[in-house]
């Protein structure tokens, strides 16, 4: 039982003794910064049970867990609320009994496992802005589920096939020269990429041209020689041919080796990789099986549709009316091929954009009728757009931002800034590359997963790359900061690692703030997990690194003369450092020692 259950049942004891009632739950929460106070107890919803006024039954409860809880000092009661004030010796024993902050927090492996499916990409085109805040949130999600306990496996589905692939493909074909990666110096999604960019060009020429003929735009748009051309190398494909299944895999282990730099540049890793080429007949079986389950129903062109009516939404094709599989069939296929390839597999997250919103509540819907026991866990992490000032984003037209361009302007952002306030003349030139692009992809990641996944960002590169306030470099200057006192602190530093003995120690009410955030940190990666939220994280490492800047202003860590104060502030500040992170970590940011 932890100390908040503790109170519960105290406080459940009170009203049976006070008032021989009995209280189902009791909601608890953070005192109020403008009340004096650690933990509140709400007394409104006590009413149902116990009749009379809110501030009398605190009073009285109040007053029973001052007698019958040594850890509860105090207490006050406004309005509704009764504010319950620790004594400093159950924050002291908490902090004494963590052996090491920088496991702290973190969950045994309980359960089943989870798959996160982040990324997936096309193979037509580099990774760009957008892909970077699905990477970013898929990532994070899954280091703190296993943060939160569970064991949890990353995937991605490769879209390696389709017309847009072959529109790369032809254009490369017809315009290339057999130019290569190698041969250009190119990565090789980007020279991918501009054929994608060189295909639309010529096919909106090839319209133009049509359409002076006296064609419509639609007749046009169909009737271009080029699409034409594209739509007949994807027949080729679906049939095996072998000179265009040679080029597809040519060109897409281009894309991949250029894949594989990006995601090792942003610093976020997979464990399975599953590809649309082998998932796009899956599901076809299922659909069979549902038709006999009643779960689906064949309409009189051959078309099989899924009925969710009922449901509040509408019918769902899952299967055309030449027997050909839609993308709905292919995600209840790949969805229960991979509970087969991994049997642990007790529930699924989608890091997908939010204008898929409703294909998933469609998917999730329908695997449940199927009956499939893991559909009950399955969770879209939707996800809003990112905009920049200079405004939106197309591919085809190549006016993307390429997350190998972004990643090096934030690392240029972050020189400039750190040359600009001079505090690292006497880093070697090493050291610096390695602080600077460790600032900008700090910064960039904080930036995005600070704010709840679901809201739309306009991402400034500039703001993000601020040594003030919400920023990933400000907290990243507070670690620096701590590893500079702890170097200094030098033989302090050995004697503060270990339990320290504070039997007559009275603690500043900084200090005591600083431990009530500290302890707070499990709990928040346990809700992080719960609510697939990075924010919650980002945001609580912001909370604790204020709370300690407050701390480093107000109370002098070295300069006390008392040698267990100085200890004291030492492990504090050391367990500070190593929360921030543990916690930063988790977003996939690491943490420079000097700054």
């Amino acid at each position: 039982m932890n100390f908040q259950q503790r109170i519960e049942s105290e406080i459940k004891k009170a009203v049976s003794t006070i008032y021989n009632a009995t209280l189902e739950t009791v909601e608890l929460q953070p005192t109020r910064k403008d009340f004096e106070g650690d933990i509140t107890a709400v007394v409104f919803p006590m009413l149902r049970v116990v009749k009379g006024n809110p501030v009398q039954i605190g009073e009285a409860i109040g007053n029973y867990l001052v007698e019958n809880v040594s850890e509860i000092e105090k207490f006050n009661v406004v309005q509704g609320f009764l504010n319950i004030v620790l004594s400093d010796s159950y924050y002291l024993n908490f902090f004494n009994s963590v052996e090491d902050f920088s496991t702290f927090g973190k969950g045994e492996q309980n359960g089943q496992a989870m798959m996160v499916e982040y990324s997936s990409p096309n193979t037509n085109k580099p990774l760009h802005l957008g892909h970077v805040r699905n990477v970013l949130l898929g990532y994070s999600v899954a280091e703190i589920e296993k943060a939160a306990g569970k064991k949890v496996y990353k995937t991605q589905i490769i879209n390696d096939r389709g017309i847009h692939i072959c529109k790369s493909m032809l254009a490369w074909e017809r315009f290339g020269n057999g130019e290569t990666p190698d041969s250009t110096d190119l990565k090789g999604d980007k020279l991918v990429g501009n054929y994608y960019v060189k295909f639309d060009k010529e096919y909106k020429k090839q319209i133009e041209a049509l359409k002076e003929e006296g064609k419509t735009e639609e007749e046009a748009k169909v009737q271009a020689p080029l699409i034409l051309e594209a739509q007949e190398m994807l027949r080729k494909w679906e049939a095996g041919d072998e000179e265009t299944v040679a080029l597809w895999k040519k060109m897409n282990a281009w894309v991949y080796k250029g894949f594989e730099e990006t995601y090792k540049s942003i610093g976020v890793d997979f464990d399975f990789y599953y590809y649309e080429s082998d998932t796009y007949l899956l599901g076809k079986d299922i659909i069979d099986e549902g038709i006999k389950n009643d779960v689906f129903f064949m309409k009189d062109d051959g078309s099989v549709w899924c009925d969710l009516t009922e449901d509040g939404l509408d019918e769902k094709l899952v299967l055309r009316s030449d027997g050909t599989a839609v993308y709905m069939t292919q995600d209840i296929g790949t969805a229960v091929q991979r509970v087969k390839d991994h049997p642990d597999v007790g529930g699924m997250i989608y890091t997908v954009g939010n204008e898929q919103d409703y294909h998933f509540k469609v998917l999730f819907l329908i695997l449940k009728k199927l009956g499939y026991s893991w559909a009950k866990n399955l969770f879209h992490l939707s996800y809003g757009m990112v905009d920049l000032p200079s405004g939106k984003m197309k591919s085809r037209e190549g006016t993307v931002v390429d997350a190998d361009d972004l990643i090096a302007q934030m690392t240029e952002t972050a020189r400039t800034i750190s040359e600009e306030l001079g505090k690292i003349d006497d880093f070697s030139k090493e050291e610096k590359e390695q602080l600077y692009r460790m600032i900008g992809l700090g910064a960039l990641k904080y930036y995005i997963l600070k704010v709840d996944p679901k809201k739309r960002i306009l991402f400034n590169p500039e703001e993000s790359v601020d040594f003030q306030g919400n920023t990933g470099p400000f907290i990243q200057y507070t670690y620096a900061r701590i590893q500079s006192i702890l170097r200094k602190a030098g033989e302090v530093t050995t004697e503060a690692s270990g339990a320290l003995d504070l039997t007559a120690f009275e603690m500043h009410p900084k200090e005591k703030e600083l431990i009530k955030m500290i302890q707070q940190y499990p709990e928040t990666i346990q809700l992080a997990a719960e609510n697939y939220s990075p924010a919650l994280i980002a945001n609580y490492t912001y909370d604790l690194v204020k709370e300690f800047n407050s701390f480093y202003q107000n109370v002098p860590i070295l300069a006390t003369d008392n040698e267990t104060e100085k200890a004291f502030r030492v492990k504090i500040s050391r367990a500070v450092g190593e929360v921030i992170k543990s916690a930063f970590a988790l977003l996939g940011i690491e943490v420079p020692e000097r700054m």
